[in-house]
């Protein structure tokens, strides 16, 4: 098919109800009505002369040719996305975008944001949360940090921050015994130990240790700013570890090389 008569707006529907198997769901996403998903998608398959769906009675199956096909398309699409930035105006190479979980945001990220903005005044940041993971298709994202094992999602790429490192952390004279919780501590339950505290992230975790409500397992990574006060004790590594994450592609934007160079260093 010539490049002048490729339906760009078809796939891209095309791409949206594959993502969520439903029709109704691409619709929300793409701000039109459900009926007009399932003309676009009809009138792709008449073009193409393919099934693209599997209408079951509840959802959507995806055919063998269309499951064979979304990874190109996707890897086209960020190609596009990448076209696009690079059209932009020179302002946006001056803003960067990053989501990260809050508690790191906190403990790791900020003073090493505010350093490389003292060394480039001209740059200008938005970060955003990401507790509840990223997605890159939904958000206007130039780079991410996630928290957990090797990123193994098609079309990203991704950076080791750390090696996984664990410590525990409590003030002087507290009972190894009296113990926080938080989502990924990793405590193994021990004789005499007890729960005394239990919180949303491996941050507050840290927090509440340095108020000396008890000893928290968390990151090594974000012990770096604690209080001299705070004995940090190392206690091995996790197969969790915190990672840049990114589209491949933009791993090639001059900004995103420069912050993921001053940030792993």
């Amino acid at each position: 098919m010539k490049r002048t008569h490729l339906p760009l707006n078809a796939l891209r529907v095309f791409d949206a109800a594959a993502r969520h198997l439903s029709f109704t769901k691409a619709a929300d996403e793409l701000a039109v009505t459900p009926a007009a998903v399932g003309q676009q998608i009809r009138a792709l398959e008449d073009v193409l002369g393919t099934v693209l769906f599997k209408r079951m009675t509840r959802n959507l199956e995806l055919t063998p040719e269309a499951t064979r096909a979304l990874p190109a398309l996707r890897a086209a699409f960020l190609e596009l996305e990448e076209s696009v930035r690079i059209l932009q105006d020179a302002q946006g190479s001056k803003v960067l975008t990053i989501a990260a979980p809050r508690d790191f945001t906190a403990k790791w990220l900020l003073p090493r944001l505010a350093a490389y903005g003292a060394a480039n005044p001209d740059m200008r940041f938005a970060v955003e949360a990401a507790d509840a993971g990223i997605d890159f298709t939904q958000a206007n994202l130039d780079l991410a940090v996630t928290y957990g094992p090797t990123p193994d999602v098609e079309g990203l790429h991704g950076k080791p921050l750390d090696d996984g490192a664990m410590c525990v952390v409590g003030i002087a004279g507290i009972d190894p015994m009296q113990r926080i919780d938080h989502p990924s501590s990793g405590w193994v339950a021990a004789d005499g130990a007890r729960i005394v505290l239990s919180v949303a992230d491996a941050g507050l975790a840290l927090d509440a240790a340095v108020a000396g409500l008890g000893v928290a397992r968390v990151p090594a990574l974000i012990t770096a700013g604690a209080p001299t006060a705070l004995a940090v004790t190392p206690v091995g590594t996790s197969p969790a570890a915190y990672w840049l994450v990114a589209p491949t592609p933009q791993w090639r934007q001059a900004k995103v090389r420069a912050i993921v160079e001053a940030l792993t260093r």
